[in-house]
């Protein structure tokens, strides 16, 4: 019997560039699962991305989901994609096995924290507030230009990479620091220096709904290694439960270990797993 893919509905050609497609998973002409392929920006070469591969109870654990996910691949490749992204529940252990034969490398895991009832206390000396406006504008330059190298795919130069970020801060940030759902915020040392800077924003998790999510975590050079990363995340939370928020999000690379030491000891748990493959 043969495996295939079958359109479920016409591609989507969104406004920004990106496409998407729905498709049904098939064994010869019956119905047995489900799967939707997108781009994640419409620069070329996009980065392709494998959404809500469902392979109905009876057919699992026949390689069903694994010749979908190769022949998602061809499609994504047709769409001049280089490189292709999945997220797997890290509680899924059959798809990430899966995930490891097929090739895809760990870039990173999104981790949550149910909220206390209080508001933790900052560490001593600690104060925080909102960025103003000058602030902002240095924090989001440097922001973009840092970010830029994580979107490179491979034929992408690093100017290029900047551009997506630009485009994709663009795309998050519209009205600025005023942009609804988003909180950006400082912590200031005993002196009053600025030590460090935390972006929350808002970001649709399985299971959750909406919720308050870390986009960035800064700490500035000659203040690190001093305890104001954990200062910047419990900020983040105050700004969370002050929202009416239960729950708070944040990303961790891949190798990040101080980062991920750091979440762990804050209670956060891991949901996702994030992984990359190129296509050849």
């Amino acid at each position: 019997m043969t495996t295939t893919l079958r359109p479920a509905q016409p591609l989507q050609q969104n406004s920004d560039g990106t496409r998407s497609r729905t498709y049904e998973v098939r064994v010869n002409s019956r119905h047995v699962g489900t799967l939707e392929l997108a781009t994640r920006s419409a620069a070329q070469p996009a980065i392709g991305v494998i959404q809500d591969l469902w392979i109905d109870e009876p057919d699992r654990r026949r390689g069903r989901g694994t010749v979908a996910a190769l022949a998602a691949e061809e499609v994504l490749r047709s769409w001049r994609c280089t490189c292709i992204a999945v997220s797997v529940p890290a509680d899924a252990a059959p798809a990430l096995r899966m995930a490891t034969v097929l090739g895809y490398r760990e870039t990173g895991r999104v981790m949550v924290k149910e909220l206390p009832a209080e508001p933790p206390a900052l560490p001593a000396g600690s104060t925080g507030r909102p960025m103003t406006q000058a602030e902002f504008e240095a924090w989001l330059e440097v922001e973009i230009v840092e970010y830029g190298p994580r979107l490179v795919s491979p034929g992408m130069t690093a100017e290029q990479g900047v551009a997506a970020s630009r485009a994709e801060h663009a795309r998050m940030l519209p009205a600025g620091r005023e942009t609804p759902g988003t909180a950006l915020r400082v912590v200031e040392g005993p002196e009053g220096t600025i030590v460090g800077s935390v972006w929350v924003g808002e970001r649709e998790l399985p299971g959750l709904g909406t919720v308050p999510y870390v986009y960035d975590v800064r700490v500035e050079p000659g203040h690190r290694g001093q305890g104001h990363g954990r200062a910047l995340m419990l900020l983040a939370e105050h700004g969370a439960l002050a929202a009416g928020a239960r729950h708070l999000a944040l990303h961790v690379v891949e190798g990040n270990t101080p980062a991920r030491r750091l979440y762990e000891s804050l209670g956060y748990r891991d949901t996702t797993v994030n992984a990359v493959k190129e296509l050849i």
